[in-house]
């Protein structure tokens, strides 16, 4: 390809960067903040670093356009809240007396006030807090955030975009308010929430922007006529307004579809879209309309979400059929790059054969430099960097790690009837009663307990050799014992080990399967300061030895009470790994599924009755399209039935899920055909028991009634409230009581106070139940 005319001004941008530093700075301050050991102007100037070192590294590598706005402490959602003024009653006492306090009151809730909801950032891992709007909801501009950070990127000498989450999406993402109607729709709000948009527009403007990026990603999704009305109402307005920025409205996780027509034809300057997650779509819609004459485009070919190094010579072929649907064409990663980690360079342990396939954010950014620079100037000035880049393409096809034949043929050999019981539910539940002989509203916990600062240095001191394996397997053996005895003298029904020896939920189980890769530095957002290592899901799957049979039969030694066995179930460890790319999804699924299927048949084996295999991430990878859930939820429901379904009769499985709506898949919910299933429901306040009961949900269920994303101790009448409303829509014989999640973000004192409010809640519920309930 030669260099074009329309291709001179093609220039390297991305939508966003992530927030955390090389080395979680970011986390490590605001937690310091939070307990008090860190100011809140070292807060702010630890925060100001990690934004100028994004910066700076962006324009070194060749960036032209740095975004700005989209660094956050906790979440650009909530952000956005503040930035259009709608802070919840409750919070805004806490807002006025000191503003930073009361944001992070928001996110985390106090004591005495229940913070935001919380949920998945559409098809993702990252968590955002749900705005809480009403009929009555008065939205007020405060652009101080977008404005200085613009300014600091300015000062810099960079070229600065600020980028905010676009008004249309922000209000499909709202909810009703507490005591407003559950109907309610807040997207009935936008002719009240644009001037606010106007008004921040203008403050940006007049600091100096040239160009403001406004993200719709909502439109991905599947929108009624009126919705998509509400947008071209939207960008009519704000593109019509005389004096602002030209405006960049970002689309990503899929095809525009429909929408791509309305904003084409919007009097705004450029839109970006995805052309990764879409594959040919959004190029095809994009072809279909005419293009978009006038105005710019900027195109995502590298994909922002996963690992793997772009294949440059399909990019560009990619890029050259865009050139002539644009005025001019730009070149970015399909979405913000906060949904990978930082530098792949930093992973020193990954074999080099394997670390040549890996792009972390800033080689993302490289290949973005590349690409933007091969469409400028032509292909002839980044020869050596195709030749590269074919090399490592062809390293990874020919791979060892990529086939295992053994694998291959075990899935290839899988019958409808391995993914079924032996009995359906309604036998099997008389069994699981007689054999567990539970009470009432059972109680348990959802798997993790704390994990102590004693904890992580027995970990990192068995790495560093300071002391041996002997050594490390007291330190958990006295946890487990630990964990054992308190949940005993709370009165629990149904124990859990408390998960000391793990790491993290998928992390630990990739570490004992083949396939994986585990990364030292691959750290990613998940919500507020938490962060995980997704493993790297390189190859075909298999179970060398069990994984959990040990620690989970040593807790059963301990007790007469069931030990519930804990595992990952297939869908969630690809959802949170980097998953290969190179075959059907469906596939990678049955293949872990047949590795789980082996470490639940051992544990029931070994005197395991109680069996969790947790699914949070089932409706997080949901596609954006109704016209695609049927096929993903097939192999979804399937790969679950598959692991679970070798069991006994009177063995009781389990699945967890949380912080999904989960309304949208209670028929996949029901088609897993678990025993129990607990679910988030203390932010939602019981919104899910409610949904399960609506779809007639025959199973037992477990909607939690403590908030564990929160530093808040609920109380038993908190609870018992709670367990209340879960009884209007579940009755009692198939009611659980339990925490929303696993408890490893807690903090011991916290932990058993609020656990014993829990147990207590659930006794004084269950004492009041007439005779005919048990």
């Amino acid at each position: 390809m030669t260099a074009k005319p329309e291709a001179a001004a093609a220039r390297a941008t991305v939508y966003g960067y992530p927030r955390q530093g090389q080395n979680r700075e970011l986390k490590k301050a605001i937690e310091g903040y939070w307990k008090g050991r860190v100011t809140a102007d070292a807060l702010r100037q630890t925060a100001a670093d990690l934004r100028r070192g994004t910066w700076q590294q962006l324009a070194e590598a060749g960036v032209h356009e740095v975004p700005t706005g989209d660094f956050s402490y906790y979440d650009h959602v909530l952000d956005t809240s503040v930035m259009v003024g709608a802070v919840p009653e409750r919070h805004r006492d806490a807002v006025r007396t000191d503003a930073l306090d009361g944001y992070f009151a928001m996110a985390r809730g106090t004591q005495d006030v229940a913070p935001l909801e919380m949920t998945k950032w559409f098809d993702t891992n990252y968590h955002y807090l749900v705005p809480e709007l009403g009929p009555d909801t008065v939205f007020t501009a405060d652009s101080a955030k977008q404005v200085a950070e613009f300014g600091e990127a300015l000062a810099l000498g960079h070229t600065p975009r600020p980028v905010l989450v676009g008004p249309v999406t922000y209000l499909l993402l709202a909810k009703a308010a507490p005591g407003v109607a559950p109907d309610f729709e807040p997207l009935t709000l936008l002719d009240r929430l644009l001037p606010v948009y106007a008004e921040v527009l203008a403050d940006l403007r007049a600091a100096g922007a040239a160009w403001v990026q406004l993200d719709e990603p909502a439109l991905v999704q599947d929108r009624t006529p009126a919705e998509l009305n509400a947008a071209a109402r939207a960008y009519r307005e704000l593109g019509g307004l005389a004096d602002r920025p030209k405006l960049l409205v970002a689309s990503y996780f899929g095809r525009l579809g429909e929408a791509l027509g309305v904003l084409a034809k919007a009097p705004v300057d450029g839109l970006a879209l995805d052309f990764t997650e879409s594959g040919a779509g959004n190029l095809d819609d994009l072809a279909a309309a005419g293009g978009l004459p006038g105005k710019r485009l900027v195109a995502g070919v590298v994909n922002g979400r996963n690992i793997w190094i772009n294949d440059y010579e399909k990019s560009l072929t990619t890029l050259g059929t865009l050139l002539g649907l644009a005025d001019r064409v730009d070149v970015s990663a399909s979405c913000s790059l906060l949904h990978v980690p930082l530098d792949a360079d930093a992973e020193r342990d990954i074999d080099p054969q394997i670390a040549r396939w890996l792009a972390f954010a800033k080689q993302k950014t490289e290949e973005i430099v590349v690409l933007a620079r091969g469409l400028s100037a032509g292909t002839d000035t980044i020869t050596a960097e195709l030749a590269a880049n074919r090399a490592d393409l062809a390293s990874r096809t020919d791979a060892v790690i990529a086939r295992d034949p053994a694998v291959r043929a075990r899935t290839a050999a899988i019958t409808d009837a391995d993914g079924r019981r032996s009995q359906p539910y309604a036998e099997r539940t008389l069994a699981q009663r007689a054999h567990l002989g539970l009470p009432l509203l059972p109680t348990t916990t959802i798997g993790s307990f704390p994990q102590t600062t004693e904890l992580r240095t027995a970990r990192a001191d068995l790495r560093a050799g300071r002391i041996d394996e002997a050594g490390y397997e007291e330190r958990i053996k006295d946890e487990i014992r630990e964990v054992l005895s308190f949940q005993e003298k709370a009165g629990i029904d149904v124990l859990v080990h408390g998960e000391p020896e793990r790491n993290d939920m998928v992390q630990y189980f990739a570490e004992q399967l083949t396939g994986y890769l585990a990364t030292q530095h691959g750290w990613v957002q998940s919500y507020g300061t938490r962060y995980v290592r997704p493993p790297v899901l390189a190859g075909d799957i298999s179970r060398p030895e069990p994984m959990t049979v040990r620690w989970t039969a040593y807790a059963q030694a301990l007790t007469e009470r069931p030990v519930k066995g804990m595992l990952t179930g297939p869908v969630t460890m690809l959802a949170w790994s980097f998953v290969r790319d190179d075959q059907p999804l469906g596939d990678t699924a049955r293949q872990v599924a047949l590795a789980l299927r082996d470490e639940v048949n051992d544990l029931e084996a070994n005197g395991t009755s109680v069996i969790q295999v947790d699914e949070p991430a089932l409706r997080e990878t949901l596609p954006p399209r109704a016209a695609e859930h049927a096929a993903y939820l097939e192999w979804a429901t399937e790969s679950f039935r598959l692991a679970t379904a070798g069991v006994r009769p009177d063995t009781q499985i389990h699945t967890h899920m949380c912080y999904a709506e989960f309304g949208d898949i209670v028929q996949a919910i029901d088609d897993l055909d678990a025993d129990v299933i607990s679910l988030e429901a203390a932010r939602s306040h019981m919104q899910v028991a409610r949904e399960l009961a609506a779809h007639g949900y025959p199973r037992e269920a477990g909607p939690g009634v403590y908030d564990i994303h929160s530093p808040r101790i609920p109380s038993t009448e908190e609870a018992a409230a709670l367990l209340r409303k879960g009884l209007e829509a579940i009755p009692a014989t198939r009611l659980w009581v339990n925490p929303d999640c696993g408890l490893k973000t807690r903090g011991w004192p916290e932990t058993r106070a609020s656990l014993e409010n829990l147990v207590a809640a659930a006794r004084e519920i269950r004492a009041a139940l007439p005779d005919e309930a048990a």
